[in-house]
């Protein structure tokens, strides 16, 4: 099944005098529980591409449709809740609320979909464990390393059970290590829950777990491989 559908997607910054061209015409499609990463140098256009599908920006022209549904002819508010229902995000500045524990930075999205209190928990605790952060629920994330916050930002992604997770730069400020553990724990999920991830990279360590590596220049799909 197809999770995102990418037609002759243009995205400009700028003023006409200015202008910024981030994307130029990409195409490109995502299956159901790929493990896919888009590699390029800074200004390539990966992260852009990721915003876009993740409906953080919107397009220029062209067409992106996640899940069926097409963000260019959506409203602001249909995108907010196809973010909030549908797709999970993973950022490489892990992005928790610092006055929050562990366990309420990952209910928190939950709290916003308006589930039930006694899922709520349920779920938390769940993805959790899963992450190996069970004994860790009440700390706050500055009693925590980077590696562990990342954990979090893995948990809180999953606890929506999202067809897609997004992961920028997910390795960025981890030593090669700890990014290995994280890489390997999103790999285990996505083997045993069918998540589809797409991360956005320039660290070869994330090219060598992809199972299909797209490299994007200057805007431009450069090569698409599986592995």
């Amino acid at each position: 099944m197809t999770v995102v559908k990418a037609e002759n997607v243009v995205k400009d910054y700028g003023l006409k005098e200015q202008t910024v061209h981030a994307l130029r015409g990409v195409n490109l499609e995502f299956q159901s529980g790929e493990f896919s990463a888009i590699a390029g140098p800074s200004g390539s256009g990966k992260s852009t591409f990721l915003h876009l599908v993740g409906c953080l920006d919107t397009i220029t022209s062209g067409d992106i449709i996640v899940g069926g549904s097409n963000t260019a002819k959506m409203t602001r508010k249909q995108l907010a809740l196809l973010r909030r229902h549908s797709i999970g995000f993973i950022f490489q500045a892990y992005n928790l609320i610092p006055v929050l524990s562990v366990e309420e930075n990952v209910s928190f999205p939950l709290t916003l979909m308006g589930v039930g209190k006694k899922e709520i928990k349920e779920r938390t605790a769940k993805v959790l464990r899963d992450v190996g952060l069970e004994d860790m629920a009440k700390r706050r994330p500055k009693e925590m390393s980077g590696g562990q916050q990342q954990r979090v930002a893995i948990a809180r992604a999953l606890v929506k059970k999202p067809a897609l997770i997004l992961a920028d730069e997910p390795t960025a400020n981890l030593d090669s290590k700890i990014g290995r553990e994280i890489l390997e724990l999103m790999l285990e999920l996505n083997k045993s829950e069918g998540t589809t991830f797409i991360f956005s990279t320039h660290d070869q360590m994330v090219m060598d777990y992809a199972r299909r590596l797209v490299r994007i220049r200057d805007g431009q799909i450069e090569s698409d491989d599986l592995k």
